[in-house]
C-alpha cells in the first residue's frame, strides 16, 4: 500500500524527534524543549489534516518560538490562530526539564507569538479559510527544538559549530523527507537562515526563495511585514499580484 504524504511526514517527524532527543547541548544553553515530544498529538493532527497531499509552496521557519510552537506543537503556532483558524486543540504535556521562566501552558498560554500572528494573519487575510491556504501551501520549521539561556531564547544558528553539526544533519534529512513527500515547486525560507539551510540541504530540484522574517525584533518587519512579504512573494512569482 502506498504511503500518503501525511503518513510519510509523521514517520519523518518521529525520526527527527528521536534523533534530536539523543543530542546534548552545553552551556550557555540551560533548557531545551522538543514540542515533537510533549505536544506530539497536536503536531501529528496538524500533519494529518494539512499535509494530506502535494503542496506547491512550503514556508520554512527556523525553530519554535517560546509562545508559539513551544506551546502548541504547530510551526509559528500562535494560540488563537491554532485554535480558531487551524481548528487544532487538545492537551499538551511538559518538557523533560522545565524552564520556570518559560513555562509550557499549552492552549492556556496568554502570551502572543507575534511572528506567528503576523505570518498566519497574512495567510488568513489572503485566503480566508485555512483549507484554502493549505490546498497549495504548507508551513514547517527546519529545527524542532527551542533553546533557552535561562529566560532568553537562543536560536540554533548561535550554537557552537560542533553542536550544530549533528543537529543540522538531522534537520537536513527531515527537510529532504518533507520535500520528497510534498513535492513542492517552491521552498520559501522565512528569514535568511532558513533559506540558507534549505539551499544547503536541498540543492537543486526545487525553487528556493526568501521572505522577511516577521519577528518584532526586525525594524523592517515592524514597518508593515505583511505588505513586504506579499510584495516579495509576488516578485518571486510565488503569488499573483
Amino acid at each position: 500500500m502506498a504511503v500518503s504524504p501525511a503518513q510519510a511526514l509523521i514517520a519523518a517527524a518521529r525520526r527527527l524527534s528521536d534523533a534530536v532527543d539523543a543530542m546534548r547541548f552545553a552551556a550557555p544553553v540551560t533548557h531545551v524543549y522538543n514540542p515533537l515530544d510533549y505536544a506530539w498529538n497536536i503536531h501529528e493532527n496538524y500533519l494529518r489534516r494539512y499535509a494530506d497531499g502535494q503542496r506547491r509552496v512550503v514556508f520554512l521557519g527556523m525553530n519554535p518560538g517560546p509562545f508559539g510552537m513551544a506551546q502548541t506543537g504547530v510551526p509559528f503556532g500562535e494560540i488563537a490562530v491554532v485554535r480558531d483558524w487551524l481548528r487544532l486543540a487538545g492537551p499538551v504535556g511538559q518538557p523533560a526539564k522545565i524552564n520556570p521562566k518559560r513555562p509550557v501552558e499549552g492552549f492556556a498560554c496568554t502570551r502572543s507569538e507575534v511572528s506567528g500572528r503576523r505570518l498566519w494573519g497574512l495567510f488568513r487575510q489572503r485566503f480566508g479559510e485555512a483549507d484554502a491556504f493549505f490546498a497549495a501551501h504548507f508551513v514547517a520549521n527546519y529545527c524542532p527544538l527551542a533553546f533557552f539561556v535561562d529566560g532568553r531564547n537562543l536560536t540554533p544558528d548561535k550554537l557552537p559549530a560542533a553542536e550544530q553539526a549533528a543537529l543540522l544533519a538531522a534537520c537536513d534529512e527531515h527537510l529532504c523527507a518533507l520535500v520528497a513527500a510534498l513535492a513542492p515547486e517552491w521552498v520559501i525560507g522565512v528569514g535568511a537562515w532558513a533559506e540558507t539551510r534549505a539551499r544547503e540541504a536541498l540543492g537543486g530540484g526545487v525553487r528556493i526563495g526568501r521572505i522577511l522574517h516577521p519577528s518584532p525584533a526586525s525594524p523592517a518587519a515592524n514597518r508593515g511585514w505583511a505588505e513586504a512579504a506579499s510584495r516579495q512573494l509576488v516578485e518571486l512569482g510565488v503569488w499573483k499580484a
